[in-house]
């Protein structure tokens, strides 16, 4: 019973690491800012920082279709594609945008060995919750 127990561990513990070995590091996400806009009736500002560990990233997504971003890359260098674009590489300093209802296939750190942060400024409809929805692939 103790061997079946052990053996039943031992292939969930393998089958974890294999089904998680391809995976990037998760980035860390937080909203900065969250202001309505006054003489925008409905809509809203929100700037989300956004932290990726060496070989971090984030899964394809889309945003909120309301949605128009602006982003800057406060540190390191950003790998990105959006809507089948080639990908690029963003150094600190450099930004791009996503006009609303973009897919954004590809959102990562460019290093493995450093870290980087981008701030992304989302100009969206207020009542929106959810800011990323992964893409079903």
């Amino acid at each position: 019973m103790f061997t079946r127990f052990l053996t039943a561990v031992a292939l969930a513990a393998l089958s974890f690491t294999a089904a998680s070995a391809g995976d990037r590091p998760a980035g860390k996400v937080t909203v900065v800012f969250d202001h309505a806009l006054p003489n925008v009736p409905g809509k809203s500002m929100r700037g989300v920082l956004v932290e990726y560990g060496p070989g971090g990233g984030s899964p394809a997504h889309t945003h909120p279709k309301s949605a128009f971003i602006y982003a800057t890359v406060l540190e390191g260098a950003i790998r990105s594609s959006v809507n089948g674009s080639p990908e690029k590489v963003y150094q600190a300093g450099e930004n791009f945008y996503e006009d609303p209802g973009s897919r954004h296939q590809v959102s990562a750190n460019a290093s493995d060995t450093e870290p980087a942060r981008l701030l992304a400024v989302f100009v969206l409809d207020t009542e929106e919750t959810e800011l990323t929805t992964p893409l079903k692939e």
